[in-house]
């Protein structure tokens, strides 16, 4: 199994405004190609602008595929370019993750 674990920093004050977009333009278009996340959460303490969401695949490959071909869709590319004009976003991390040995999901 591969994780992949995204954690995105909106400006201050636009966090709701974001996911709102996010939640109308983006979520059914991206389970639709990545399947569904293993999370999706919104940061309670710490930095209150910032939120995170954990996608599964089994390997590098599977998800360079399914990646690719979201990046196709051209609905995901109207979603992109609504996020963009919007300017919400600050920052973006991407770890990929894989299990500990001791641990079997």
């Amino acid at each position: 199994m591969l994780y992949d674990v995204r954690t995105y920093t909106c400006r201050a004050g636009t966090l709701k405004k974001h996911l709102s977009l996010y939640a109308q333009s983006g979520f059914d278009i991206q389970r639709h190609h990545l399947g569904e996340p293993l999370a999706y959460l919104q940061t309670e303490t710490g930095n209150v602008n910032s939120y995170t969401h954990i996608w599964i695949y089994q390997n590098a490959a599977d998800r360079e595929q399914r990646r690719a071909t979201l990046q196709r869709d051209p609905k995901w590319q109207d979603y992109l370019m609504e996020s963009a004009q919007a300017g919400y976003l600050l920052s973006q991390e991407t770890r990929l993750m894989v299990p500990t040995s001791f641990f079997k999901p």
